[in-house]
């Protein structure tokens, strides 16, 4: 079979390489590469797409053998990958080379699936022995933070509910709400002589003018207004460093999951770590945000969790060791008392829950952490140590609370030194699109134009110039924060709503 090859490494489909194990005797597996949906290095690395514009996704050749006079219980795996950077024609050209699983220069390698599974990225054992960051399975399970931890927001029409303008988030939510209303009122006036009238049947499609879900065909099928507030225009994360206006409602968001417990309004503080989902094409990562995080801010589904949450006093009786938020919520912790007790036995009585909260930061952008665990941490949520000196605990929260400082305050950092800004006294701020411009360089030992990111062209009149390479280093979700900015602030018009 020629096949798409993302099940090779997929966290969803090792019940399926299972099942190859089981069901054959011998497997034969070429890994063509060629997974365009991730970015950066890794984008560069996995090499030309096979199939030209054809395909996002790797591919692979598998030769599956069923061999009923076969005397083992599992099937042997003989794996080949083709290599790190080829272009598709380089790709192409070996395949050819080779011809047949059967060429004896065919340099394949038999390898041994864990208990999990895996195939290739296999899982580091020491993994396991680790305390969970967080389970919601298993309510009464040990982790870092209690199971009051969510997905980012999901509105299913970020054309609406974000924007860089606040007058224009405002007109588009507003038009929006009156075009929805004006649809209900029409569909129950028609309805009136027709009962068995569908929505369907009566709604306009009019992507320009709405966008239609299942929960807003419910709540006109139930003749439910709805009004545009304008305190639900708060700020949100939609992506690394890019902060826009959201329009935060049930009605127009598809799903809110637990946010509402974690910003459940504006003059309510709070501060969430936001890491990969499971099963994403990027390296897991983490940033921190004093506000709500989209879901897709970060890879596979961003997963938030709080510094505190927050529920109001008719849900829960007020206890000693809760704090009153106001009149209507009160302020939980996030961090368990299980890991509070722990680490309070192991590093002393003044660490406080605050401390085990940036540790936890630390450890996560630790360069160890993250090489070592890479595979672990594409598959499952992070799973964290507690290190056993002191010293060690308080270097990495001291550390993560250095960093939480810059990531949330990023807007209000000092300048790097040495860098060069030209054509600011122009009074020209505009920014249709941020550019790198270009240089002579070598890729794999072939002359090409690479960018010359030492320099930013930020409009026609702006340049910044003398930008350092460490400024690069910094990766979060498959980009460096710079790129974030330079990808996000621009002009850019959604081509379905106009």
């Amino acid at each position: 079979f020629v096949s798409n090859g993302a099940w090779l490494d997929g966290n969803s489909a090792d019940g399926f390489r299972k099942c190859l194990e089981k069901e054959f005797s011998a497997v034969y597996l070429f890994n063509l590469r060629g997974n365009q949906r991730t970015s950066g290095e890794l984008s560069r690395k996995e090499g030309g797409k096979i199939f030209g514009s054809g395909s996002r996704t790797p591919v692979s050749v598998i030769l599956l053998v069923k061999n009923p006079e076969a005397k083992q219980e599992k099937a042997v795996i003989h794996y080949h990958d083709i290599g790190d950077y080829l272009s598709r024609e380089e790709k192409l050209s070996i395949v050819k080379d080779f011809q047949s699983v059967g060429n004896p220069a065919m340099p394949w390698r038999i390898i041994q699936p864990n208990e999990q599974g895996d195939w290739i990225n296999r899982r580091n054992d020491a993994f396991a022995n680790f305390i969970p960051m967080g389970d919601k399975k298993d309510k009464s399970s040990k982790s870092f933070f209690e199971s009051v931890y969510s997905r980012g927001l999901s509105t299913a029409r970020d054309a609406w509910c974000y924007n860089s303008s606040y007058p224009t988030i405002s007109n588009n939510i507003n038009s929006f709400v009156d075009f929805y209303n004006n649809q209900r009122e029409k569909f129950h006036q028609e309805k009136k002589a027709h009962s068995d009238l569908k929505v369907e049947d009566v709604i306009e499609f009019n992507s320009k003018k709405i966008t239609w879900n299942r929960g807003l065909k419910k709540d006109l099928k139930q003749n439910q207004p709805i009004k545009f507030k304008e305190s639900n225009l708060i700020i949100g994360m939609y992506r690394p460093f890019y902060k826009q206006h959201l329009y935060l409602a049930r009605e127009l968001n598809d799903m809110v999951y637990q946010i509402p417990k974690l910003f459940p309004a504006p003059e309510l503080d709070n501060l969430v770590i936001c890491v990969s989902g499971l099963g994403g094409n990027k390296d897991n990562t983490a940033i921190i945000t004093d506000c709500i995080p989209d879901l897709n801010c970060l890879d596979a589904g961003t997963q938030c969790f709080p510094l505190y949450w927050y529920e109001k006093p008719q849900e829960k009786q007020l206890d000693l060791f809760s704090t009153a938020s106001g009149s209507e919520h009160i302020r939980r912790d996030g961090i368990s008392d299980f890991i509070f007790k722990r680490a309070k036995k192991q590093y002393g009585k003044s660490v406080t829950k605050e401390d085990i909260f940036y540790y936890v930061y630390g450890i996560l952008h630790s360069p160890e952490y993250r090489t070592a665990f890479a595979n672990d941490l594409k598959k499952m949520l992070p799973r964290l140590p507690l290190l056993d000196k002191v010293a060690d605990f308080w270097a990495f929260s001291k550390a993560g609370r250095a960093l939480a400082d810059l990531h949330i305050n990023y807007e209000t950092v000092p300048p790097c030194d040495g860098v060069t800004v030209t054509g600011a006294d122009s009074g020209f701020f505009r920014v249709e699109k941020m550019r790198f411009p270009k240089k002579d360089g070598m890729v794999r030992g072939t002359k090409k134009k690479v960018n010359d990111t030492g320099t930013i062209h930020f409009n026609s009149k702006i340049t910044l110039s003398d930008i350092p390479k460490k400024a690069y280093q910094y990766v979060v979700n498959g980009k460096s924060a710079v790129e974030w900015i330079m990808e996000r602030y621009q002009v850019k018009t959604d081509k379905k709503s106009g």
